[in-house]
């Protein structure tokens, strides 16, 4: 592999590792065929990785669900070429859609069951300790949901190609005006 394209993977591959939604070697692989003016077979790949054919299938296979790598017919050739996505806002918007609008749903949801559990908790005979803790809980849980709808919104945008404006996130967060800092 040539130093310049041997410095690119491995600097893609550990930015990869970090990413939380890629393999070390998932960056590695997305890296090689980036730089490729044609798609490689998995043979060449495994070579310049050195890696195991099985081992970079497998990887793939991953790259491709992601959308950062697509399989290519090549005429002539029985064996499956493979090629790196060029379209970042399309990959972009896959790996928000699919990895972070997942866990912010997942944020809201329990934020929902939490306020369902504590509305249906008993509240007789609370004295006024509880009481505060049951509201502190409530604005918590308050603040929490209309930061993760934000969130929600702006990535549902994002994903479909809309802007997105203050006018669209105050849909969804009521604007308090804001007030001095108190200082700890």
């Amino acid at each position: 592999m040539q130093r310049t394209t041997a410095i690119f993977v491995d600097g893609v591959g550990a930015a990869a590792a970090t990413s939380g939604v890629l393999s070390q070697l998932q960056g590695r692989i997305f890296a090689l065929l980036y730089l490729q003016r044609t798609a490689l077979p998995l043979e060449e790949i495994a070579a310049e990785l050195q890696q195991s054919k099985s081992n970079i299938s497998v990887n793939i296979r991953g790259l491709i669900e992601w959308h950062l790598v697509r399989r290519m017919p090549i005429a002539g050739s029985r064996k499956d070429h493979y090629e790196a996505a060029t379209n970042f806002w399309r990959v972009m918007q896959e790996v928000m859609e699919r990895r972070f609008r997942w866990t912010v749903r997942q944020v809201l949801a329990t934020i929902g069951e939490t306020e369902r559990a504590s509305a249906a908790a008993p509240s007789r005979g609370q004295d006024a300790g509880r009481r505060e803790t049951s509201t502190f809980i409530a604005t918590r849980l308050e603040a929490l949901r209309f930061f993760f709808s934000a969130v929600d919104v702006a990535i549902g945008a994002f994903t479909q190609g809309k802007p997105v404006d203050a006018e669209t996130l105050q849909n969804v967060i009521p604007f308090a005006p804001s007030q001095p800092q108190r200082r700890r």
